[in-house]
């Protein structure tokens, strides 16, 4: 078994997300442990021979890491707009199920709560929120679509 790294920032925001503080995964030879709140650092060993690899999540790159669980929209350019960004990496899905109306389309109105899509990762489904209140002016992803961390999904003119 390996974790990639991806594998390791889904791991810690689902702890982040849990009431648990501590997390220890033994699998096929991997041993990750992450403890959150100053409870010490998080290291992922594979149990091989002298040529183990190590990946480590300090203290220091730990936070950062956690505070990517949530994305604030950002202003984008002269123009007003705000993006409204991907939390994480994943599929994008614009609609409660296939065939089912789209969330959001162009001209209307989101306010912060307001559900823009679903992003699943790892077989879990993530609700993305607009966290702005304002109207969609532009939809940049499509129903089905691969989408990077801190990819703009949509953006809006602030009401």
């Amino acid at each position: 078994m390996s974790l990639s790294h991806e594998d390791v920032v889904r791991i810690i925001q689902i702890l982040d997300s849990s009431h648990f503080d501590e997390l220890n995964l033994e699998a096929e030879g991997v041993k990750l442990s992450i403890r959150r709140n100053g409870a010490g650092e998080a290291v992922a060993k594979e149990k091989a021979a002298s040529a183990t690899p190590h990946l480590k999540v300090t203290e220091s790159t730990a936070p950062q890491i956690a505070t990517q669980t949530v994305i604030y929209p950002s202003a984008h350019g002269a123009s007003g707009l705000i993006d409204i960004r991907a939390p994480m990496l994943g599929v994008f899905y614009g609609a409660p199920k296939p065939g089912a109306e789209p969330f959001i389309s162009t001209g209307a109105t989101v306010d912060k709560d307001t559900v823009i899509g679903i992003i699943e990762v790892m077989k879990l489904m993530n609700s993305v929120s607009a966290r702005v209140q304002g109207i969609v002016v532009e939809t940049l992803v499509n129903d089905g679509e691969m989408v990077e961390y801190d990819q703009v999904l949509a953006r809006v003119r602030p009401a």
